[in-house]
């Protein structure tokens, strides 16, 4: 499937979450979302960049509406978030239906590039003790996706990462929960 681009709709998208809900997009109508494909449960660079947003969450604004998804078994993903105490929705992709769907994409060589362009985060993450517990090549070489969704649902910034440590910057993401 196609990228997602500036102006489309948000992806009609429903999943289970790590907190025994069921997250709808539609169901957030009216509301900014942040939205980002992770790889999967043990990722090294998923996992430092939650514990990167969890450390700045108080500069978000109270009404964030903020979901991390993962190509992972829900009871997995549950399990190994735990250790993040979210404050905002995780959901597993059981399927990688939606992965699929909007257009996120796999490279080894931009998964292998990342450790080389990035040496601090690969380093914090070792010492974080975020080990990639997969040898699945398919769940490791998922390349993330950042998406901001304003309240119309539509998409203001669809972010597809050069590789696995190319994230929207935080400040980012907090301007644009504050509408700025």
């Amino acid at each position: 499937m196609a990228k997602l681009k500036i102006g489309d709709s948000a992806p009609d998208i429903s999943l289970p979450a790590i907190d025994g809900s069921i997250f709808t997009m539609s169901s957030n109508k009216g509301k900014r979302i942040i939205f980002t494909f992770y790889r999967f449960s043990t990722c090294p660079f998923c996992n430092i960049r939650i514990n990167k947003i969890m450390k700045r969450w108080d500069e978000f604004p109270d009404d964030t509406i903020m979901v991390g998804v993962f190509d992972a078994e829900i009871s997995d993903l549950t399990e190994k978030m735990a250790k993040h105490n979210p404050k905002f929705t995780i959901v597993a992709d059981e399927t990688y239906q939606y992965f699929l769907e909007n257009g996120v994409h796999k490279s080894i060589s931009r998964v292998l590039f990342a450790p080389l362009r990035a040496p601090i985060t690969t380093l914090q993450a070792i010492f974080k003790g975020y080990i990639p517990l997969t040898l699945s090549m398919s769940k490791m070489s998922t390349i993330p996706v950042d998406i901001l969704i304003d309240e119309e649902g539509k998409i203001v910034e669809a972010h597809y990462c050069k590789d696995t440590v190319d994230h929207l910057p935080i400040d980012r993401l907090i301007s644009f929960a504050k509408g700025e």
